[in-house]
């Protein structure tokens, strides 16, 4: 079963993708900020985290910065709703697996 984690402070993010991502075969976690993701990457082991850039508390870059300290492998794909040029290519540079624009649509 393949594990997934959201890391994103909206809730309405979060509630959303467990309901696209129900599935037997995907085991989803969601966490409301990046030290709350941080632990449950931790205790969780995902296969990939997709991860909000602006949160409260640490945003995303410096999240990400600190996984690649204890994980430098684990795919990370940031979202955000803000994005500019800049900002993707720090991401890129702390090894960002990808870079996604939110809203993006869902196939359904």
């Amino acid at each position: 079963m393949d594990k997934l984690l959201l890391i994103d402070d909206e809730d309405d993010v979060r509630y959303s993708f467990k309901r696209i991502f129900a599935s037997p075969d995907l085991n989803l976690e969601t966490a409301a900020s990046g030290e709350e993701g941080i632990e449950v990457i931790r205790r969780f082991q995902p296969d990939l985290v997709l991860m909000d850039v602006r949160m409260g508390g640490i945003n995303g870059l410096e999240t990400l910065r600190r996984i690649r300290q204890d994980d430098a492998k684990l795919p990370v794909i940031m979202m955000t709703a803000y994005g500019t040029t800049q900002t993707a290519i720090e991401a890129m540079k702390l090894g960002a697996y990808d870079y996604l624009l939110k809203p993006f649509d869902v196939p359904k």
